[in-house]
């Protein structure tokens, strides 16, 4: 007797029935980013205007950059609470350079070359601190992290003596003000960043090794897979992305203050994995997601400004956002 083949059926789909959770959760944010186009374009003044688009992606940039990194450290099932406090301490190291005798001023592409790597590495190696407290001592990831998330900043006041540190080193701003093809050259950077990190997620033994951890850490162990090496790798990446993006920041402003750069930059990341879809409790993660979700809460704050609506309640708005992002990942997991 013929056997009957069985196919499963995605979930959503199961005789016609039309799971509204589940499509919001897979095209909610796209939806919602198409909702927003459409209102700016047909309500909000000079919105579809080339400086318009600019001003957005240069803030958007280095939110993107950062919620890279956070996407695989979620994706673990962790949390890095420390990235804001990294962005100021690569963004404190980097004037030093141009500020001091350590390189010769007429050597200023050396120069510039420390000033970009150097501080990009000391953020990379505190995300690897991050990591080594997690995976060899069994810290929450919450907690080890809090730890640069209030001492790194001390660091950062530390090494500027808690002042404003002013240079002008067109070499060195070109990553925030220069211009290749006419594209901003912190978008580059930023693409170049999503594209790595979408690759090695999704094309890679590693990607694969975090989708599984943050699934079943247990069974990831028992199938052979180095959590602690995952988890040490996840944790650098993340501060090298913070400390990327740290001097993209003081590039743009042609100054670097500790007290200022990368604050609030945590919740902004989180809000862009949680809106891109990126389950919090790990196990499922999506850079282009959030990347996605950086836009959408970008032009959530963008569209309220542009429409009077004061910062404060524009605040409120994106934690509406997050919560609802949130509460939507809750009901399609039970279902």
């Amino acid at each position: 007797m013929k056997e009957l083949a069985v196919n499963p059926v995605p979930k959503g789909e199961i005789r016609g029935h039309f799971d509204l959770f589940d499509f919001l959760a897979r095209y909610g944010t796209v939806i919602a980013l198409v909702l927003l186009l459409c209102f700016n374009l047909a309500f909000t003044r000079n919105f579809a205007t080339l400086q318009t688009l600019n001003v957005n992606l240069t803030q958007v940039c280095t939110i993107v950059i950062v919620a890279v990194g956070m996407t695989l450290v979620i994706g673990t099932g962790g949390i890095d609470l420390s990235v804001g406090s990294l962005m100021a301490i690569s963004g404190a190291l980097a004037p030093m350079i141009f500020m001091s005798k350590i390189v010769p001023i007429d050597n200023i592409a050396l120069a510039v070359t420390i000033a970009i790597v150097v501080p990009v590495l000391v953020a990379g190696m505190f995300g690897l601190f991050n990591g080594w407290l997690i995976a060899r001592f069994r810290v929450q990831p919450i907690v080890a992290t809090l730890v640069l998330f209030i001492a790194g900043r001390g660091i950062a006041q530390v090494i500027t003596n808690g002042n404003l540190q002013v240079f002008k080193v067109p070499e060195f701003q070109w990553i925030g003000f220069g211009r290749p093809f006419g594209i901003p050259a912190q978008v580059l950077i930023m693409a170049v960043v999503v594209l790595l990190a979408w690759w090695a997620l999704r094309r890679t033994v590693f990607g694969r090794d975090v989708l599984a951890i943050g699934g079943n850490e247990k069974a990831s162990t028992l199938a052979g897979i180095a959590v602690g090496r995952v988890k040490l790798a996840v944790y650098a990446i993340s501060g090298l992305c913070a400390g990327l993006a740290g001097l993209v920041v003081i590039a743009i402003n042609s100054a670097s203050d500790a007290n200022l750069v990368g604050l609030g930059m945590e919740l902004d990341a989180i809000a862009a994995v949680a809106v891109g879809g990126t389950l919090l409790s790990g196990g499922k993660a999506t850079i282009i997601g959030t990347l996605l979700g950086a836009l959408t809460i970008q032009l959530v704050r963008y569209t309220l400004l542009a429409n009077g609506v004061p910062d404060a309640a524009a605040l409120v708005v994106k934690a509406a956002i997050i919560v609802g992002a949130v509460w939507l990942q809750q009901q399609n997991r039970v279902r």
